[in-house]
């Protein structure tokens, strides 16, 4: 997930794949030095876009909680910091899993729910821009439950019980809602929608007149 514009406790109100990290901006995203840019253009040649069928699909439910799980939660987590990300689900690079990490925060751990289950959510809601590593370049508005409660198993297969606010809550629900094949634009306003639908459609366009 990329970072929201709404001010969130202790969150900046500059824009944050999910969500990217919130305190990263597109500018700065520009001005990167050499080998930071290098590294982010890389985990973004793994991050399917916009289009792709396995990001409009359900994922399938993790069944096997061994090395091959444990190693692909710690590739997804090197992808999303080297993105400047701040959540990544599993769909987002090419896996139909029921899995997805996120780290709030420079210093706060890697967090892995697999097969997360929403438990509650707070009937108070707050509106703010998303970001999506899968449609860069775009931010619409999307209202979402302040706090919210989701039981999961982390990569060991134990229980995980996370009672989470803010830009948390947000982060969580973002990358959970790609497990379920819906993205942000089906969760923003039918004009922005389209505006955005409009921005991917230059952006391709550039795109294909660069490469030729």
């Amino acid at each position: 997930m990329a970072s929201p514009t709404a001010k969130l406790a202790g969150v900046s109100e500059e824009p944050v794949e999910v969500v990217e990290d919130p305190e990263e901006t597109e500018e700065e995203h520009d001005h990167l030095d050499p080998e930071m840019a290098a590294r982010r253009a890389a985990a973004m040649s793994f991050i399917r876009r916009y289009g792709d069928p396995v990001l409009k699909s359900r994922a399938t439910p993790v069944d096997r909680f061994d090395d091959s799980l444990r190693t692909q939660v710690a590739r997804m987590g090197a992808i999303m910091n080297d993105a400047l990300g701040v959540g990544l689900a599993a769909p987002q690079v090419g896996l139909s899993q029921r899995l997805l990490v996120y780290r709030v925060g420079h210093e706060a751990p890697l967090i892995a729910l697999v097969n997360p289950e929403l438990e509650w959510s707070s009937d108070d809601g707050e509106e703010a821009e998303e970001g999506c590593l899968s449609i860069p370049g775009v931010g619409v508005d999307v209202d979402r439950p302040v706090h919210v409660r989701v039981r999961a198993r982390d990569e060991f297969g134990e229980d995980r019980l996370v009672e989470a606010s803010g830009l948390e809550a947000r982060v969580i629900q973002h990358e959970m809602d790609h497990l379920n094949g819906v993205l942000i634009l089906d969760r923003t306003t039918r004009d922005q929608r389209k505006q955005a639908i409009r921005t991917i459609r230059d952006r391709e366009r550039e795109e294909a007149e660069q490469a030729a």
